[in-house]
């Protein structure tokens, strides 16, 4: 048995002890606009309603990526925290450099198994034991509309790119900014990889973003989901450079924009400023078929002292806990992980995405984002939203932007 392995079994021992006293958790993640704040809170107020001793460690940036900088100083300096949040590929790639805490004990005696789509029970895995435990399922293909600017110039949410253009057009003769955008490499993927499935459909969307197909890649559709980026381009306001998501989300919310192409944590910032869905703001899917999902989940580092296994152990429950679920993702804007939550209490939008999912997941049709680091390991990803971005933010032709990712994806390779 290797070192590993050894303390993976010496750490699923300790969880499996009788809590003690003072559970600890230094939490890092990147919850921390309105909306995101909100919902860790939930989660600090339970930890501590339990005993525990929360230090939070939040790191802005709504992409992750300064958070993953923070967090990997701190393995380094041999320092790591209680929980991190983290997602997809990422959380495999931890574990192999470094090992993870099995929370198997936990998720056995929760039956995290009977309540978790398979597809998700998956991310949260490492070589067959539970290292991480899953908050929410947000769907990222989602376009947000101001319903007073919409109504005003006779416009309904988009069902087709050709028809996002149409009005694009309309609004912009109007005066008004069609595409509310944050010029930021996440945010420019973002809108990409939701061009990708709704010109090219869900086959070819795994085929270019999951499996990495070079012939997908140079295609004439992969051109065509090009020359669409080339027309968004035209439509956001001269400002766009740098500007944080939640600062795109408030342009439309106060009618500076029309539409903002974003997941829907978007939704918990227009909740959290007491707007109605329906009344204020609409939603509707990214035109075409399929769902891309982005799982928020915390994973746990290997830590010696009981008081921080205490705290892995009541901090993995809760998350997964009914309660939790129901109540952070009321404020994320997010629907449950699991599926056996009531989702009464939620809006349309919610109660759409929950349906959606439940579709796509029987037709083959959900989706990781590769945008939020639900499909690709970072090397590769990487690589794709950097060509991405720079054709964004240049004349780049689409011609060579489709030999610029093909081969960027191959030297990622």
């Amino acid at each position: 048995m290797n070192m590993k392995s050894v303390l993976a079994a010496s750490t699923a021992v300790m969880l499996a002890a009788p809590a003690m006293a003072n559970p600890t958790a230094e939490v890092l993640h990147w919850w921390t606009s309105g909306g995101e704040a909100r919902s860790v809170a939930v989660l600090q107020e339970q930890f501590a309603a339990e005993g525990g001793t929360w230090t939070d460690m939040p790191v802005a940036g709504g992409g992750g990526d300064a958070a993953m900088t923070a967090l990997r100083a701190r393995v380094l300096s041999g320092n790591a925290p209680t929980a991190v949040q983290l997602k997809g590929p990422a959380i495999q790639e931890w574990y192999e450099e470094t090992g993870l805490a099995d929370i198997g004990t936990v998720a056995e005696e929760n039956g995290w198994d009977d309540v978790l789509p398979a597809q998700i029970a998956e991310h949260m895995k490492c070589e067959g034991q539970w290292c991480a435990a899953p908050v929410n399922v947000h769907r990222v293909n989602w376009i947000w509309g101001n319903k007073q600017i919409l109504d005003e110039h006779g416009i309904e949410m988009p069902t087709t790119w050709e028809e996002f253009n149409a009005a694009a057009e309309t609004l912009q003769a109007a005066g008004v900014t069609p595409l509310a955008h944050g010029g930021q490499s996440w945010q420019d993927a973002t809108v990409f990889e939701t061009v990708v499935l709704g010109l090219g459909g869900p086959e070819f969307f795994q085929q270019a973003l999951v499996d990495l197909d070079p012939e997908a890649l140079t295609s004439d559709t992969m051109k065509a989901v090009f020359d669409q980026m080339r027309v968004i381009r035209g439509h956001v306001d001269p400002n766009f450079s740098g500007r944080d998501w939640n600062l795109a989300t408030a342009m439309v919310m106060n009618g500076e924009a029309a539409f903002q192409v974003m997941g829907d944590w978007a939704k918990g910032e227009f909740l959290a400023a007491g707007k109605e869905p329906g009344v204020d703001f609409v939603c509707a899917p990214t035109p075409g078929e399929g769902f891309l999902y982005n799982v928020d989940s915390f994973a746990f580092f290997e830590l010696s002292g009981q008081d921080a296994q205490d705290g892995q152990a009541l901090l993995a429950s809760l998350i997964m806990g009914p309660e939790f679920q129901h109540t952070f993702n009321l404020n994320k804007g997010s629907i449950p992980a699991r599926t056996d939550v009531a989702l009464d209490d939620f809006d349309d939008c919610a109660k759409q995405s929950n349906a959606d999912m439940t579709a796509d997941a029987e037709s083959g049709s959900l989706l990781p984002s590769y945008a939020h680091g639900m499909a690709l390991r970072g090397a590769q990803a990487g690589a794709i939203t950097d060509v991405v971005t720079a054709h964004f933010n240049s004349d780049m032709s689409s011609d060579d932007a489709v030999q610029q990712l093909a081969d960027a994806v191959a030297n990622a390779m």
